[in-house]
């Protein structure tokens, strides 16, 4: 039969895509189905529908007019194979559902589900369908199941139950949820299925999953938040409130407005005057100046904070001078002076195990949280 080769494509392009092909019957396939999707179509068919791939699965993470411009490329590409007239039903059932893809991409709903219908009539149960099917449905935890029901399905038959695409689909729908550790264990399943654009598209929400695996239901801004390498003191207190009640001492469970929140925990000196380690007396003028809502939360700050926050939820603030009086001479700490004003949060909070030294004997006061260390610390004071 005559194949179709595109204009400017290469013969090793081809030659490449065989090789492709051949790599997925051993890897193996979902289903007898989609490996006969490519018996009649050929070395184009195949060229054809890893070209949409490369082309269309990076535009779900494109924003702006990188985004637009991605489409317009994508349903350029679509245009010209709907008149390559590649005699393959398959292929054609393939092609419709990367189109409906695109359509849902644009926001084009209606045509995203006449391209479904037509994708299904044409080639039933191919993979690409399938992952249309599970896309058009707004409801991530409906998406999910849709998503469980075909890895089901692909481990129940075909060539070793390849299931790539629908891990990721099971990824996505779970982060949705704030089920980290179930899409960072789908991303890591999809990945060696699946070719390099699936790894370089995901890549960073399998990173973010694989961060976020310990705190399980923290979404939203506070998932954000933790996602940071370092966070600053607004961050700090919206984490505080949304993922903890330590501020009912003030708030008594009503949403405080950031600013007045920040004001009164400095005014009841929860929040440290400065975070200048060297500083021996609250009257002492700080070096770097007052403690701001936007600066950055240093680990002196941070054990201040933690260790105020444990007295006044315990309503013993005598616990704020307890190591002061148990070390009156040299501090144990080597990098902590003895006359610091955080010389008993850093002991407490270290002793407590709300936070570590970071090599065993030395504190680096000077340093900075991220965003899950932060939240780590605030549950062991809850």
């Amino acid at each position: 039969m005559k194949h179709v080769i595109f204009p400017g494509r290469r013969r090793d392009t081809l030659i490449l895509a065989c090789a492709v092909c051949a790599a997925l019957f051993l890897s193996g396939c979902q289903s007898m189905q989609s490996d006969r999707l490519y018996s009649s179509g050929g070395e184009a068919a195949l060229s054809a529908i890893a070209e949409l791939e490369n082309s269309i699965v990076p535009l779900d993470t494109k924003t702006g007019s990188e985004k637009r411009s991605g489409l317009e490329q994508a349903r350029t590409i679509i245009g010209g194979l709907e008149k390559s007239g590649i005699p393959d039903r398959n292929f054609e059932g393939r092609l419709s559902a990367w189109s409906g893809r695109v359509f849902l991409l644009e926001g084009k709903r209606r045509e995203a589900e006449a391209a479904l219908k037509k994708s299904e009539s044409l080639s039933p149960g191919n993979t690409e369908a399938r992952v249309l099917r599970i896309r058009m449905e707004n409801d991530p935890a409906a998406r999910t199941e849709l998503a469980g029901q075909a890895i089901a399905e692909a481990a129940g038959g075909g060539f070793f139950g390849r299931n790539g695409e629908f891990q990721i689909e099971l990824a996505l729908g779970s982060m949705e949820q704030n089920q980290y550790r179930q899409a960072a264990a789908a991303f890591d399943t999809a990945f060696p299925q699946l070719s390099a654009v699936y790894a370089e598209t995901y890549g960073t929400m399998r990173q973010d999953a694989w961060t976020l695996r310990d705190f399980e239901g923290t979404g939203g801004k506070s998932a954000g938040i933790v996602l940071k390498s370092e966070i600053s003191w607004e961050d700090a207190l919206e984490l505080t409130a949304a993922e903890t009640d330590l501020l009912r001492f003030i708030t008594a469970g009503q949403a405080w407005p950031a600013n007045d929140l920040f004001r009164r925990l400095g005014e009841m000196s929860v929040i440290p005057p400065t975070q200048e380690a060297g500083v021996v007396s609250l009257y002492d003028s700080a070096p770097g100046g007052k403690t701001a809502p936007a600066d950055i939360v240093l680990r002196a700050g941070a054990a201040w904070y933690l260790w105020h926050l444990l007295a006044e939820n315990r309503g013993d603030r005598s616990i704020l001078t307890r190591y002061s009086y148990r070390y009156p001479g040299r501090s144990p700490i080597p990098d902590l002076p003895r006359d610091t004003i955080f010389f008993d949060a850093v002991l407490g909070s270290v002793e407590r195990e709300l936070m570590a030294l970071v090599d065993g004997r030395n504190f680096n006061a000077a340093g900075t949280v991220s965003g899950a260390e932060f939240l780590e610390m605030i549950k062991r004071v809850k």
